[in-house]
């Protein structure tokens, strides 16, 4: 196929103002390829740096392409990779770590701290028509996993990170906060690794009714329901909220000898019941993005094992990117997503 040499992207310029602008197609180097991207899910994160214009100790100082969870196809290849992947459907790792520092040696290369990722300032995302990315982070996947699918294995990816470092497995038993999409993502995550109770608290009504949909055995609201909260005795506590009270709930729910698993991003410091952790000899613990869990995801989704396709409540073409970013806050929105070729 005929590549151009340029493409529509939408660019954050400053907090609450994107426009689409027209931009070089980027060249893949030597072990990269060029997707044409087809589907980008909206992260709370890009939500942040939209609206506020940082999140946590990165701040937007130049115009940046937000959207880190993205697929298409691979329509050009850098020389080290084989010809044979243009065409090729695939769902983007959006990281680029130093092959060589002490983290990406051990295997924890999401920790490496020269990290490369996507929309994070410094390096622009997938919200717009064409990205390049190493070929190794360009997952192969099936024809039955949809183009939103493969952009939501991103989000799918941390719920599996969540999940291993919760130890989760037959039997478990586990309190999810927050029923936002990694919260729902946990949900079928924890399902799938056999566990038998999934307790999910959540603020808005709607959301506990659509955690009910997606795994959860019980859907609690956390005030009202507190006390049933606090005394679940669960063995895996996960935090998919970023919410103070909600994290000293969550240990409060723990049996001695729980785990605690931090995903969501909230306040940079909160007090914790260190006492309490002691005494039950808590593990508690944190996720930052993922390492290793794209093949797993590829094979949950296109098994069946979780429905991705389901938690997409919108499509918005490249054009109205500002509308799918303030579309987050919607009623019944769970995930929203960009098609950058419409």
């Amino acid at each position: 196929m005929s590549i151009p040499q340029t493409m529509r992207a939408a660019v954050l310029v400053r907090p609450g103002e994107i426009r689409i602008q027209e931009r070089e197609v980027p060249a893949p180097g030597p072990d990269e390829v060029l997707v044409e991207v087809s589907a980008v899910g909206v992260c709370g994160s890009d939500v942040h740096f939209y609206k506020e214009g940082r999140l946590g100790d990165w701040v937007v100082d130049e115009p940046l392409v937000l959207g880190h969870e993205s697929g298409g196809h691979i329509v050009a290849v850098g020389r080290d990779v084989a010809p044979h992947r243009i065409g090729e459907r695939v769902s983007i790792e959006p990281q680029h770590p130093s092959p060589s520092s002490a983290e990406t040696l051990r295997g924890d290369y999401n920790l490496d701290p020269h990290m490369r990722f996507y929309a994070v300032p410094g390096t622009d995302g997938a919200f717009c028509q064409y990205v390049t990315i190493q070929g190794h982070f360009a997952h192969p996947v099936p024809d039955n996993v949809s183009d939103g699918a493969a952009a939501l294995l991103e989000p799918l990816s941390v719920a599996i990170a969540a999940g291993r470092k919760a130890e989760l497995g037959l039997g478990s038993r586990v309190l999810v906060t927050g029923a936002g999409p990694v919260g729902l993502a946990v949900a079928q995550v924890a399902r799938a690794a056999g566990a038998v109770e999934v307790l999910i608290t959540d603020i808005s009504a709607e959301r506990r009714a659509a955690a009910l949909r997606f795994g959860a055995t019980a859907a609690l609201d956390p005030a009202a329901d507190a006390a049933a909260v606090a005394t679940a005795g669960v063995d895996a506590f996960i935090d998919a909220s970023g919410a103070g009270a909600a994290v000293r709930a969550g240990l409060e729910a723990l049996r001695p000898a729980g785990r605690a698993v931090l995903v969501g991003m909230g306040l940079a410091e909160l007090p914790f019941p260190v006492t309490h952790i002691q005494n039950n000899e808590l593990v508690v613990t944190g996720v930052f993005r993922y390492a290793n869990t794209w093949p797993t995801a590829v094979a949950m989704a296109a098994t069946g094992m979780v429905d991705l396709d389901a938690m997409i409540t919108g499509a918005f073409p490249l054009a109205q990117t500002a509308a799918a970013m303030e579309s987050t806050t919607a009623p019944g929105t769970i995930k929203s997503v960009v098609e950058p070729q419409h």
